[in-house]
C-alpha cells in the first residue's frame, strides 16, 4: 500500500463512532431490545417514503436523492415489537436508563452535559425507520481523549435510536425488520484533529474501551459501527460510513488519501486536456445487432442505450484510483445508485461482447476522437436516462477534483459512492417528545477496563493474561455479578474465557446461552450441587435446550454429586478390572486410571475427591 508524507498532503480525518446500548427496553417505548429472527416475525407493514422540507423550506440534497428511486419498504413486525417502531404511535418518554449510561460515557469521555436535552429529528427515507426520520438528542459536547500522537477533542454526544435492520432487498424495494429500530444507541463525533491513519486507529480503539467500560453496550458484529471523516488540502470532505472493524480504519484512511491525491491528479490531467463532458445520447442504434449478453439482455427487455461523450478522458476512466477500484467504477456506482447494474467505458472496450467495430461505431455516433472517452449504460427507458445523467454529473465533478459525498466503506478497505453528504436541511425539531434535565451529578464514574485488569490480578490472583481477556471481554459484566454473589474468580473467568470456547470449537451452540444460563451453572458448582467437572457437560445441556432451568438440566444430565461411598465403589471397581496393571506399576498407573475412573463417573465426582481415593486404592495394592 502506498505510503503518503500525511503532514504534507494536510491529511484532517475525524471519527463517529456509533454503539449500541445494552439496555433493558428500547429508547422511546418500553418493548425489548433482543434480536429477532426474520422468520419469526408474527405480522408485515409497508411504507413509501418521501422528503420534506425543513422549517426553512430547504429540502436535503440527501434525501432527494433518495427519494430519485422509487421504493417500497416492507417491515418484519414481532409479538415483541409495538406501535410506537411502526410510527403508529407517538413515542413515549426518553428511557432513564439509556440517559443514565449516555452520562456515564459522556464522563468517561470528559465531556460537560447540556442543561436540557431537546430531541430533534434528522430526515432519513432510505427506508431504515418507518417515521421518515431518526430521532436524536445532544447529550453533552467538549470532552477530550489522549492518543500517543496528541489529544483528539471530542465534539459531541448524541443518544439516538438505532435503525431498522436491513434484512433482503425485494422485487419492488427493501425489507427490514423492526426488532432493532429504536435500540438505544449513542454517536461520538471527534473534532477533526486527526493527523494520521495510525492515530485515527488509536481514538477509536481509546473511544471503544472507554464504551466497554461501562459495562452496558452491546457487544458482537453490528452493534458498534465507525464513521471516518477524511479530507487533505485541496481536496474534500468525505464521509466514510459503516466501518466494522476497527483493525480497518487505518487502511481505509490511507485509501481514502490515495483516492483523493489520484483525483486531484486526474482533475490536473484533465484540466491540461481541456476535457469537457458532452450531452447524453440515445446510442441504442449502435447495438441493435450486438452479441454483448448485457446489452442484448436490455434491448431484448425493451430498454435502451444511452452514452455520453467525455472529451479528453481517454487512459484516465480506467485509471487505478484505489486497489482495483477505479474512476470509471466511481462513475458506475453513481449509475448503481440510480437502479442500473453498471457502466461499459472505452477504456475497457472492446469487451464483454461489444466488438471493436461496435466501439468504432459508439464513438462516430456521440462525434468521440482518440483522445475520447465514452461511458454507456444499457437498462430500461427510464433507469438508462437517469443513469448516464449521473455519469455525466459525476464526470462534471472530475473537472473539479474531490467531490464532497457520503461513502460506504467496503470490506476490503476501499469505499464507493452512497450519497451527498447531509446538510442541516436534515434536523429539525421533534415535538413528541418533551426535553429532558439530565442529571449528572447522581453518575458515578465507570471503572476504565485498564484499572479492571490491575484490580482482577491484584484481588483475585488471576493472571495478566487472564484478567486482560475477562476486562476486555463480551462477559466482563456476567463475571463481576457472579464473583460477587460468590463464585471463586479463577472458576468463573476460566468457564467465560477458556471453557466456552472450547465448547465453541466442539459445535456447542453456545450463543444459545443465556446469561442467566452461564450465571445459574456458575452457582450450581460452587453451591455443590454439580460437581467442576460437570460444568460443561451442564453447559452443553443448556445450550442444546435452552428452554432447560440449570436445575432441570442437572436433573436430566443426572450430573448431581455422587457421595464418598459411591465414589469409592467406582474407583475399587476400576482399580480392581486394571489389577495387572497396578501391581506391576503401583502409582505409575495413577494417571490412566484416574481418566478412567472420571469417564465411569461422568463429571459427577469432584476431580480431588475422586483422586484421593484412587491414591489410597493404588497404596492398598501396591
Amino acid at each position: 500500500m502506498t505510503e503518503f508524507d500525511y503532514d504534507d498532503l494536510g491529511l484532517v480525518a475525524g471519527l463517529e463512532i456509533h454503539q449500541q446500548l445494552d439496555t433493558a427496553t428500547k429508547l422511546f417505548c418500553a418493548c425489548s431490545t433482543e434480536l429477532r429472527e426474520p422468520e419469526e416475525s408474527t405480522r408485515r407493514l409497508t411504507r413509501y417514503l418521501h422528503p420534506t422540507r425543513s422549517e426553512l423550506g430547504e429540502l436535503d440534497e440527501a434525501a432527494l436523492e433518495e427519494s430519485r428511486v422509487e421504493r417500497e419498504f416492507e417491515y418484519l413486525a414481532y409479538d415483541s415489537t409495538c406501535l410506537v417502531e411502526e410510527d403508529d404511535e407517538p413515542p413515549h418518554r426518553v428511557d432513564d436508563e439509556a440517559m443514565t449510561v449516555a452520562l456515564e460515557i459522556a464522563q468517561l469521555l470528559d465531556m460537560e452535559p447540556v442543561d436540557q436535552v431537546h430531541p430533534m429529528r434528522k430526515l432519513v427515507i432510505d427506508g431504515s425507520n418507518t417515521s421518515g426520520f431518526q430521532r436524536t438528542m445532544l447529550i453533552a459536547g467538549e470532552g477530550e481523549i489522549e492518543t500517543d500522537e496528541g489529544p483528539v477533542g471530542v465534539e459531541d454526544l448524541m443518544l439516538e435510536e438505532e435503525s431498522a435492520q436491513r434484512v433482503a432487498e425485494t422485487d419492488s424495494g427493501v425489507r427490514y425488520s423492526l426488532d432493532r429500530l429504536g435500540i438505544p444507541l449513542v454517536e461520538i463525533g471527534t473534532d477533526p484533529d486527526i493527523r494520521s491513519p495510525e492515530q485515527a486507529r488509536e481514538a477509536a480503539e481509546r473511544i471503544g474501551m472507554l464504551l466497554r467500560s461501562t459495562g452496558k453496550v452491546k457487544r458482537g458484529l453490528g452493534t458498534i459501527r465507525q464513521d471516518v471523516n477524511v479530507s487533505i488540502e485541496n481536496g474534500a470532505r468525505v464521509e466514510l460510513k459503516g466501518v466494522q472493524s476497527l483493525d480497518d480504519i487505518d487502511d481505509l484512511v490511507r485509501n481514502e488519501v490515495r483516492r483523493q491525491v489520484e483525483l486531484l491528479d486526474i482533475a490536473a490531467e484533465l484540466d491540461d486536456r481541456d476535457a469537457a463532458v458532452g450531452e447524453p445520447r440515445d446510442v441504442t442504434d449502435v447495438f441493435a445487432d450486438t452479441d454483448s449478453g448485457v446489452i442484448r439482455s436490455a434491448l431484448d427487455a425493451g430498454g435502451e442505450v444511452r452514452a455520453v461523450r467525455l472529451e479528453g478522458f481517454d487512459g484516465l476512466v480506467g485509471r487505478e484510483i484505489q486497489p482495483d477500484r477505479r474512476l470509471g467504477t466511481e462513475f458506475s456506482d453513481h449509475a448503481k445508485r440510480h437502479g442500473a447494474g453498471g457502466i461499459f467505458h472505452t477504456d475497457e472496450l472492446p469487451a464483454y461482447g461489444v466488438t471493436e467495430a461496435e466501439v468504432e461505431a459508439l464513438r462516430e455516433a456521440v462525434e468521440a476522437d482518440s483522445e475520447d472517452a465514452v461511458a454507456i449504460v444499457a437498462d430500461d427507458p427510464e433507469t438508462a436516462a437517469l443513469a448516464i445523467d449521473a455519469v455525466a454529473e459525476r464526470a462534471e465533478t472530475a473537472l473539479e477534483g474531490v467531490p464532497e459525498e457520503t461513502r460506504d466503506a467496503n470490506e476490503d478497505a476501499t469505499s464507493r459512492y452512497l450519497r451527498p453528504l447531509p446538510g442541516a436541511a436534515r434536523m429539525y425539531p421533534e415535538t413528541d417528545v418533551p426535553p429532558v434535565e439530565p442529571d449528572a451529578g447522581e453518575i458515578e464514574t465507570p471503572e476504565l477496563l485498564t484499572e479492571k485488569v490491575d484490580r482482577y490480578q491484584a484481588q483475585f490472583d488471576l493472571d495478566a493474561g487472564l484478567a486482560e481477556q475477562v476486562a476486555y471481554g463480551e462477559y466482563m459484566p456476567l463475571f463481576e455479578r457472579v464473583v460477587e454473589a460468590g463464585v471463586d474468580p479463577t472458576l468463573a473467568a476460566d468457564t467465560v474465557e477458556s471453557t466456552l470456547t472450547a465448547l465453541r470449537r466442539d459445535d456447542v451452540p453456545v450463543g444459545d446461552l443465556t446469561d442467566e444460563h452461564i450465571e445459574d451453572a456458575l452457582l450450581a458448582v460452587e453451591d455443590g450441587d454439580v460437581p467442576n467437572e460437570g460444568l460443561e457437560d451442564l453447559l452443553t445441556a443448556l445450550a442444546e435446550t435452552p428452554s432447560l432451568s440449570a436445575e432441570e438440566a442437572v436433573e436430566q444430565e443426572g450430573l448431581g454429586g455422587v457421595a464418598e461411598d459411591e465414589v469409592r465403589e467406582a474407583v475399587v471397581e476400576v482399580v480392581e478390572r486394571n489389577a495387572e496393571q497396578v501391581s506391576e506399576e503401583g502409582m505409575g498407573a495413577f494417571s490412566g486410571l484416574m481418566g478412567e475412573c472420571m469417564g465411569q463417573l461422568r463429571g459427577k465426582a469432584d476431580g480431588d475427591l475422586v483422586s484421593s481415593v484412587l491414591r489410597e486404592e493404588i497404596q492398598k495394592r501396591a
